[in-house]
């Protein structure tokens, strides 16, 4: 199922991306659903930033997927690949158990709108590959995805604002 989602930031380019690729502040982030992340990679390659952090889902989990989860939890992997120098990158996520039947990634890019202020458009796409519920799961997941990128965003503006 494909998502779309704009986010208007009081700051420039290179400070935002510089609070979404740190993982500190990701990790002090409160999102709804999830448990705080545990940092499994931060590297740079030249002009490329990677931050890939796994989460736990721990919120309400319906019968339907409890039973394809099989009593194991619902961690993932998110990855973000951002490229400094033409701030466009990638943000991907795939279940740690079964990626092939769980998994998304999206385009991220970081767009000056003057030298003061940056709109960051993520548009992607969510599959959950199980057979008869794999497009009710993606109806029922996308909205949460969704709700956790804003609450991401209120964080980044505070965090800008805050810096000044």
């Amino acid at each position: 199922m494909r998502f779309r989602v704009e986010h208007e930031f009081p700051g420039a380019r290179n400070a935002v991306a510089d609070i979404l690729c740190d993982p500190a502040f990701h990790t002090r982030l409160e999102l709804p659903d999830l448990s705080r992340p545990e940092v499994v990679e931060q590297s740079t390659t030249g002009t490329e930033r990677i931050l890939r952090l796994r989460y736990e889902f721990v919120g309400h989990i319906d019968p339907i997927a409890r039973r394809i989860l099989a009593g194991r939890r619902l961690t993932w992997i998110q990855e973000l690949r951002l490229d400094i120098a033409t701030y466009v990158g990638r943000l991907s996520f795939s279940a740690e158990a079964e990626a092939d039947r769980l998994h998304g990634s999206a385009d991220v890019t970081l767009e000056a709108l003057d030298g003061a202020r940056t709109r960051r458009r993520v548009a992607g796409e969510l599959f959950v590959r199980v057979p008869i519920v794999g497009g009710t799961a993606e109806r029922r997941i996308v909205p949460g995805l969704v709700r956790r990128l804003d609450v991401e965003a209120d964080a980044l503006t505070a965090a800008l604002t805050a810096a000044g």
